[in-house]
C-alpha cells in the first residue's frame, strides 16, 4: 500500500504543525549544551539520559521526524531536509553521542515506519511519538540466538505471531517504548515489527553491556522470547528492512551523530589549550589546524549526502512502490561519506592526543569520555565491505571520475 498522501491530513491541525526546522536546530543547540554539561554524570552503566530526552520530547524533537502533516518536519523523510537533519544529529553528538547514537535511533524507526508502513500504521505510530511522547528505535543486532517470528494462526484476517529469541546492543533498554526487533521467517527472510514494549514482557541483560565507551546508552541484550504480536505490529514485507537504497544510504545518519562527536572533541581541545596559555606554540598551532581542517572536511561531506539524497527522490531513498531505477550511486556515496568520517574522527582523536597529553587525559576534562565513546561509535558493522563498494562503484563506471557523482545532472557527463 503506498505511503499516506499529503492532502486529507492537513486540516487536522496539530499543535505541532507550526513547527519550524530554524526552531528544532536552535532548540537542538540548547539541548546539545545540556547534554554536554550533564556528560559526565550520566557515564556509567546502565545509565540513561532521561534529563535529556526530556528536554528532546519537550522541544518537540521526538515529532520532527514526522512528515509535516502529521506534525513534524520532515526530517529523515523530506529528502529537502536532509542537510537540516545532518546537522540536528551532528549538534546532538556534539553534546553526547551516547544522547546521539538513541536519537538517531528513532529517527531511523520514523523512516522506516513512514517508508514502509501503511497509512494506519503511519498515524498510529506518528501519534506515539508526536503525543504520547514515545521513543522509537531499531534493534537489529543479534548472535546465534538471534529473533525469529512464527505465525500463530492460518487466519490472514486475525493473525498472531509469536518472537523467539534475543537482540543484542539494545540502545536505550528499559526506555525505548517502540523498538524494531525484527525477525526470520521459516524461510529466513527478515520482517520488520514494532514491539510495544510496555504492553508485553520482555528479559534484559544488562551484564551484556559493559563497554568502555557510549555507557549510557543503556545497550543491553534482550530476550523477546514468548512475546505476541499482532499483524498490525508488522511493517512493510519480509526483506523490506535490507532494501537499498535504504539501508546503506541511512548510514550518514549516525555519521553525521560521530563528526559531532569530534567537533566537540576539538572544541575541548582548543578551551584546554587555552587554559594553559599554549596557544602561541607551534607544534599545537600545527595539531589544531589539522583537526580544524578534519572537522571541515567532515562538514562538506555531510553537504555532499544531503546533495546526493535530494537528488535522488523527493523523500528519502525514493518511493519504495515506485523507486527510481540506479541507486547504486546514492549507495556508493553514503558509503564513501561514512568512511571519510570514520577517517575524520581517527584523525581527530589522535591529534587531541598528542595535543593535551596525558594530565589532559583525566577526569575532570571531558576528552578523555569523548575518546572512549567515539572511539567505540565509531566501530559500525560492515566497514570493509562499505569502502570495497565505493570501489566496487568507481570501477564500474566508465565516465570521467569528475563525473562519478554527477547522475547525469552535468552537462559534460
Amino acid at each position: 500500500m503506498a505511503p499516506i498522501a499529503a492532502d486529507p491530513l492537513i486540516d487536522l491541525a496539530y499543535r505541532h504543525t507550526d513547527l519550524q526546522i530554524t526552531d528544532i536546530l536552535a532548540r537542538a543547540t540548547e539541548i546539545a549544551d545540556f547534554c554536554a554539561a550533564n556528560a559526565a554524570a550520566i557515564d556509567r552503566n546502565g545509565a540513561f539520559p532521561i534529563a535529556e530526552f526530556e528536554r528532546i520530547a519537550k522541544a518537540d524533537l521526538l515529532a520532527a521526524p514526522l512528515q509535516a502533516q502529521l506534525g513534524g518536519v520532515g526530517l529523515g523523510i523530506d529528502a529537502n531536509t536532509t542537510y537540516e537533519l545532518l546537522l540536528l544529529l551532528k549538534q546532538i553528538g556534539r553534546g553526547n553521542l551516547a544522547v546521539g547514537r538513541i536519537y538517531e535511533g528513532h529517527i531511523n524507526a520514523l523512516q522506516l515506519i513512514q517508508t514502509f508502513g501503511t497509512p494506519a500504521q503511519i498515524e498510529a505510530y506518528a501519534s506515539d511519538a508526536r503525543d504520547r511522547h514515545k521513543i522509537f528505535g531499531v534493534w537489529n543486532a543479534e548472535a546465534e540466538d538471534g529473533v525469529k517470528l512464527h505465525s500463530l494462526s492460518d487466519d490472514q484476517q486475525n493473525e498472531r505471531y509469536r518472537l523467539e529469541g534475543s537482540k543484542t546492543f539494545c540502545s536505550g533498554s528499559g526506555f525505548v517504548d517502540r523498538p524494531f526487533a525484527n525477525g526470520a521467517l521459516p524461510d529466513g527472510s527478515c520482517q520488520m515489527c514494532i514491539v510495544p514494549m510496555e504492553e508485553v514482557a520482555t528479559v534484559s541483560d544488562p551484564s551484556w553491556w559493559q563497554p568502555s565507551g557510549m555507557r549510557a546508552t543503556a545497550s543491553f541484550k534482550v530476550d523477546f522470547s514468548g512475546v505476541e504480536l499482532e499483524a498490525t505490529s508488522l511493517i512493510g514485507k519480509p526483506g523490506d528492512y535490507f532494501r537499498q537504497p535504504w539501508l546503506s544510504a541511512g548510514v550518514i545518519r549516525f555519521a553525521a551523530v560521530q563528526l559531532g562527536g569530534a567537533e566537540a572533541l576539538l572544541d575541548a581541545t582548543r578551551e584546554y589549550l587555552q587554559s594553559l596559555n599554549r596557544t602561541s606554540d607551534p607544534y599545537q598551532q600545527h595539531r589544531l589546524g589539522r583537526m580544524a581542517i578534519a572537522i571541515e572536511s567532515g562538514n562538506l561531506w555531510l553537504q555532499g549526502a544531503a546533495n546526493q539524497v535530494k537528488a535522488y527522490a523527493p523523500m528519502f531513498g525514493g518511493n519504495p512502490h515506485h523507486p527510481p531505477q540506479q541507486s547504486d550511486q546514492l549507495v556508493a556515496y553514503a558509503n564513501m561519506v561514512r568512511t571519510a568520517i570514520e577517517q575524520i574522527c581517527m584523525e581527530t582523536i589522535q591529534l587531541c592526543e598528542r595535543s593535551v597529553g596525558t594530565r589532559g587525559l583525566l577526569p575532570p576534562h571531558p576528552m578523555e569520555r569523548i575518546i572512549r565513546d567515539l572511539s567505540l561509535y565509531l566501530r559500525q558493522p560492515v566497514f570493509d565491505g562499505a569502502l570495497a563498494n565505493v570501489g566496487q562503484y568507481a570501477l564500474s563506471q566508465g565516465v570521467p571520475t569528475s563525473c562519478l557523482w554527477m547522475g547525469g545532472s552535468n552537462a559534460e557527463c
